[in-house]
């Protein structure tokens, strides 16, 4: 098998009408603040015993394609001694892994970041492969102000993401493109879908730049909204054209799917949003699904708090989580389904 049949097999079990994916690829930091609002340690065991209560909650791969996991999952073992990778594919879900390093401060271009992890990677994308890996995911934030991104910033993340991306495909491995502009600030709207379009723009010409072939990777954009601190906030039809504008604008057919994820919306919230995108563009050029952290995980983790007698209860909320999303992703979402389990 070639590459490309490599990457295209991959695309093709990734990219499945009403399914979307599960980002289970919190790093140490931020799962440990996640337990600890639900009082739970942040010990390995507790979150192998997490990751495995996720993969495998009975007949979850009935809603997603696959899961992007953080590297210590990896190596770790389900209650019955399976791999969490293997235990993944058991229920026909892709195992992936991030593989980015985290951010630091972009140099001349106050207020900015750049995501670090580059060197290397080649060879990291062979052993997570071995060990059961086929997708990546890389992810550039965008702080949102008057002033950022800055021109310097914008640039400098969308090069860095294709060179993540190019790195990813020549390895086999289908890459996840992520740049996230963030949630946090007071803007409005309109800002956020300025600065979406800037950031997509310039990420899919270094994608062509680095001779990325867009029909084998995804991409994870975060959906235009408000700022959470913004006196006006949008509903989801507003959400859903304000969102589709841009990547209609910006966001070549030849992608397969578009996996947004949740960045910090509630998990209703996101639901909606998805829903209403799929409502107003039913036959758009490329899958509109969902690649959601939060959003599927803060439910499952306030059922499960640590205790093994929540295991069933907590899986459960994760399994009504996925068919609410994989309903949204054929615009067959209504709210009332909350309530209807």
């Amino acid at each position: 098998m070639s590459t490309f049949e490599e990457l295209q097999a991959t695309v093709g079990e990734l990219v499945q009408a009403g399914k979307g994916l599960l980002a289970a690829d919190e790093s140490q930091p931020t799962i440990a603040k996640r337990f600890a609002a639900a009082g739970i340690d942040s010990t390995e065991e507790n979150r192998r015993a997490y990751r495995s209560l996720l993969l495998t909650a009975p007949g979850l791969g009935q809603y997603l394609s696959g899961v992007i996991l953080f590297e210590e999952t990896l190596g770790q073992k389900a209650d019955d001694g399976t791999a969490l990778p293997q235990a993944a594919q058991r229920q026909g879900i892709v195992p992936g892994i991030k593989v980015d390093k985290g951010t630091t401060a972009l140099a001349n271009a106050a207020g900015d970041l750049v995501t670090q992890g580059l060197d290397g990677l080649a060879a990291r994308l062979q052993t997570y492969k071995g060990l059961g890996a086929r997708f990546a995911k890389w992810r550039e934030v965008y702080p949102v102000t008057a002033s950022n991104p800055t021109a310097l910033g914008i640039a400098v993340n969308a090069e860095v993401l294709a060179r993540y991306a190019a790195i990813c495909q020549e390895q086999g491995v289908v890459p996840i493109v992520e740049p996230e502009v963030l949630l946090d600030g007071d803007h409005s709207i309109e800002r956020c879908a300025q600065v979406t379009e800037a950031v997509l723009q310039a990420v899919f010409h270094a994608l062509q730049r680095h001779r990325v072939m867009l029909e084998c990777m995804l991409l994870k954009p975060s959906m235009v909204v408000p700022g959470k601190d913004s006196a006006r906030q949008a509903g989801p039809d507003e959400v859903a054209r304000e969102t589709l504008t841009v990547l209609r604008r910006c966001v070549p057919a030849a992608v397969p799917s578009i996996n947004f994820l949740s960045g910090g919306q509630t998990a209703a919230q996101a639901t909606a949003n998805l829903n209403a995108m799929n409502v107003q563009l039913p036959h758009a050029p490329w899958a509109l699904s969902f690649s959601y952290a939060r959003a599927l995980q803060q439910p499952v983790i306030d059922a499960w708090r640590g205790r093994g007698q929540n295991v069933q209860t907590a899986q459960q909320a994760l399994c009504l989580r996925a068919k609410l999303n994989a309903a949204a992703c054929q615009g067959r979402y209504r709210p009332e389904m909350e309530h209807a389990g």
